[in-house]
């Protein structure tokens, strides 16, 4: 399991949103595929989902079951598919 935060710069196309730190460390420590993915906030009562570019990254470590929280504890469970339908991928780089 790997946590990550949200690292805000006043850039803000250089913020990283906490999925990706996540997923950036794992990769760091060898990890190649994900089985799901955790998101989290501190919004009152509201489940958020991972931005687009969290999406992609996320795509790009396999399909994982990506589980949305809020602060009350309610929850929904999500395919990236269904985040991302028709998504570029490793796949579509491959020469036949």
């Amino acid at each position: 399991m790997f946590s990550g935060c949200n690292v805000e710069n006043a850039s803000y196309g250089l913020t990283t949103c906490a999925e990706r730190c996540a997923i950036f460390k794992a990769a760091s420590e060898g990890m190649r595929g994900l089985k799901a993915v955790v998101v989290t906030t501190d919004v009152a009562d509201k489940i958020v989902y991972p931005c687009g570019a969290c999406r992609q990254v996320i795509a790009e470590f396999g399909n994982p079951i990506v589980v949305c929280v809020a602060p009350d504890g309610s929850m929904e469970s999500t395919t990236m598919e269904s985040l991302l339908p028709k998504s570029f991928g490793p796949a579509d780089l491959m020469k036949e």
